[in-house]
């Protein structure tokens, strides 16, 4: 009984919220040590990478556990805090990054590696729960809230995208939506809507003509071959599919390869398995071979086939093979685990009686939830090849415990947060 008293005393909060995360998280084990079977060949280790990731989620745990200990109103004193380091780290990128696939996304702090957008991306949702929270009217938010939002969270979007065009995208549709539900006018996100598409009409265009195909990026002495794909594997967090990148300097190095992308994205031309190049589109083929394998049970944890073949099957594409081996049911169990946490979220937020902590855990699972939902969309081909890994599941460094240390901020919420005096408490 005292031991049941002190675990309860550990694992605060809401309970439904635990079992997800901890679900999550035995799935991760399991399939990143299914996964990393190359990792364990080249190293010839079979365990460390699974076991290197266990740690990292123990550390994550570790940090959740600290997180969700802290009352909620302390982290809106940290907004001011937390803006300008974060911005210091983004710019601390370009010019002392590490450099993976001819993108700058990580720096080294006392030789741990940290990724910056991942810090960036919970201090935009802070800040942008704090700004609706204090410009909250009776009839919604004040029209100043969407100009004050825009800049706070338009200069980390701007000092992402030029090495993480996915993860901007992302940082942007989590804004735009927590907008939605800080009921800001809605002329407003009209406008926004506009001009989002406008400029990516824009955009578009410019990396059609400035940036090169594969084709023009072939290396004539090599017979009209691509140039080598390399995987960098640190942290298995690195992701991008190919690297036929020339040298470019300012902001035009990312062009070719998201030209590449959406040219193979948007080639809908019918191939016979025969004639498809597995070679030039490695991580799409092999996903889909993984997928159309798997049927309704898929073939059992472990025995994944693909998982030999595809790059970066333990982060980028680990719900390709979490197809294969849990099948149709188990992909869709993943899915719905994910989706579960967003409206339990939801359910605390609608508890609280301040705005500040609702704004916040729904930004947060927001976050999650878009990201894994983009993730799977890449898995199974609707959405064009990105460096998004699966939250809490895929093989990574800075995510993982970064993403632990969201989820104990929800945590702390449901269990600080002041709670309406009409809410309907459901005990489970």
């Amino acid at each position: 009984m005292d031991r049941f008293k002190k675990l309860q005393n550990i694992f605060k909060g809401d309970r439904i919220i635990w079992i997800i995360f901890f679900m999550l998280c035995i799935i991760s084990i399991v399939e990143v040590y299914s996964s990393s079977s190359i990792l364990g060949y080249k190293t010839g280790n079979y365990w460390f990478a699974a076991f290197y990731h266990t740690i990292l989620l123990g550390v994550g745990l570790v940090a959740m556990v600290a997180v969700l200990n802290v009352p909620c109103r302390f982290f809106k004193v940290m907004t001011p805090l937390m803006v300008p380091f974060s911005i210091l780290l983004l710019l601390s990128v370009f010019f002392f990054g590490t450099k993976a696939n001819d993108a700058a996304r990580w720096i080294s702090f006392f030789g741990i590696p940290l990724q910056p957008s991942e810090i960036a991306k919970g201090t935009m949702v802070l800040a942008t729960a704090h700004i609706l929270s204090q410009l909250q009217t009776p009839t919604g938010a004040h029209p100043k809230a969407f100009r004050y939002v825009l800049i706070t969270s338009g200069i980390l979007i701007i000092l992402v995208f030029p090495e993480n065009f996915s993860t901007a995208a992302l940082m942007g549709a989590t804004v735009f939506l927590m907008m939605v539900i800080g009921r800001v006018p809605m002329k407003q996100l009209g406008a926004l809507i506009s001009v989002v598409i406008i400029s990516g009409i824009v955009g578009v265009m410019l990396i059609w003509n400035i940036g090169k195909s594969k084709t023009e990026l072939a290396d004539p002495a090599d017979n009209g071959k691509q140039l080598t794909e390399v995987v960098d594997t640190k942290n298995g967090e690195a992701s991008e599919e190919e690297v036929a990148t020339p040298k470019r300097g300012g902001l035009l190095h990312r062009f070719d390869l998201w030209h590449q992308r959406i040219d193979d994205f948007l080639n809908s031309e019918k191939v016979a398995p025969k004639d498809y190049d597995l070679d030039k589109k490695g991580q799409v083929g092999h996903a889909n071979i993984a997928i159309a394998s798997s049927h309704f049970t898929g073939v059992g944890p472990g025995n994944s086939v693909q998982r030999d073949f595809l790059p970066l099957a333990f982060s980028d594409f680990i719900y390709a093979i979490i197809f294969e081996e849990m099948g149709w049911l188990g992909a869709a169990f993943v899915a719905l685990l994910y989706i579960s946490l967003l409206f339990r979220t939801g359910y605390i937020a609608r508890r609280c009686e301040n705005t500040f902590p609702a704004y916040l855990a729904m930004g947060l699972a927001i976050l999650i939830v878009v990201q894994a939902m983009f993730n799977m969309a890449v898995a199974v081909g609707l959405a064009p090849v990105t460096g998004q890994p699966l939250p809490l599941i895929s093989k990574g460094g800075t995510s993982s415990i970064i993403n632990c240390i969201y989820i104990g901020v929800i945590l702390s919420i449901s269990r600080t947060a002041k709670v309406k005096k009409d809410a309907v408490t459901v005990n489970v």
